[in-house]
């Protein structure tokens, strides 16, 4: 009785290991076509595919018409690109601020050797 018994829980387990190997498979080919679903059926290549960069220039000449744009809808004065001239700093503040800077880094790296 004891060795039936014993082949009946051996046959059991068995059916319970292939019953768990098909879910396994089951559970594979559910993620493959989950994968496939989201990311189409060349995952890696979409992955690798190299950023369009844009030169600077052509984000002033975007920028440009977007400012164009909004100045016409609003009944503003049209304002070109070579009429916006970035402000120019005279040597003198430029150098009264690296020497406040020069300033401030040399008191934190003083503040750092006492600590």
């Amino acid at each position: 009785m004891p060795k039936r018994l014993m082949q009946s829980v051996v046959s059991q387990l068995q059916k319970e290991r292939t019953r768990e190997d098909e879910l396994h498979r089951i559970t594979t080919a559910l993620v493959a076509f989950g994968n496939v679903y989201m990311h189409g059926s060349h995952p890696k290549a979409a992955a690798t595919r190299k950023r369009r960069t844009i030169s600077a220039a052509g984000r002033k000449r975007i920028a440009a018409a977007q400012r164009a744009r909004w100045a016409k809808i609003k009944g503003q004065k049209v304002v070109s690109i070579s009429a916006r001239k970035g402000r120019k700093m005279s040597p003198s503040a430029r150098r009264k601020i690296v020497a406040a800077q020069k300033a401030r880094w040399a008191k934190w790296r003083k503040a750092q050797k006492k600590g």
